[in-house]
């Protein structure tokens, strides 16, 4: 028992390493594709995890959070990719796209795994291994992407919401700016396990999760 929990931390911490980084190697895309080559040159657009690693957010915080719900959902981050705004051809919309590519690839390889998953099942291909992996790939992803889109400083839903707020309430970003970091952990500590059942029973609704 205790040598299976210890191979569902290890399984579970390899999903969140390579999403997160999945994650933020879409952003120096998005920002490349829009003219800034700036994480092409500090050699980020890499799937080398040495490249991305946040000592804290990505190895200490997920093994900590997977001990200590005993398996049942890990979070993390990578150390971010670095982008200049001014660089890119858009400047209205520039940020949100470069922001909206982290969560997008989130969903894309949830979806992917859903689908794969799905055959399977169907036609009786997978085992109970491919199952269980399968379904930490897509559970992990959907709950980044989503976790990732909440309006709150530096999550990328900030820099979305913020690109369609008009000049004029530009006091409300400086005030979100400000008070971020604190708003995110009483998210976290608050209304963390709400989000988790609406975003869980929302990707059972529309058959990501089996």
């Amino acid at each position: 028992m205790l040598q299976y929990f210890g191979m569902q931390i290890i399984l579970q911490i390899i999903i969140i390493l390579f999403s997160i980084i999945i994650h933020e190697i879409s952003h120096g895309y998005a920002a490349l594709a829009l003219g800034d080559k700036t994480a092409k040159m500090a050699g980020r657009l890499t799937l080398n995890p040495i490249k991305h690693i946040d000592p804290f957010g990505t190895i200490i915080l997920p093994i900590a959070m997977s001990i200590i719900t005993h398996g049942s959902y890990v979070f993390g981050w990578a150390k971010p990719v670095p982008y200049n705004p001014y660089n890119l051809s858009n400047q209205k919309w520039g940020d949100a796209i470069v922001a909206l590519a982290g969560p997008a690839s989130n969903f894309v390889i949830a979806i992917v795994f859903s689908i794969l998953l799905h055959v399977g099942l169907s036609q009786g291909l997978v085992n109970v291994a491919f199952m269980e992996m399968a379904t930490y790939v897509i559970l992990i992803n959907v709950i980044l992407g989503s976790f990732n889109l909440i309006p709150i400083p530096p999550l990328d839903g900030s820099k979305i919401f913020f690109s369609f707020l008009p000049y004029k309430y530009i006091h409300i970003r400086h005030l979100f700016e400000r008070y971020g970091f604190a708003l995110l952990v009483f998210f976290i500590l608050f209304l963390w396990n709400p989000f988790m059942i609406i975003v869980i029973s929302i990707a059972r609704f529309v058959g990501i999760l089996v």
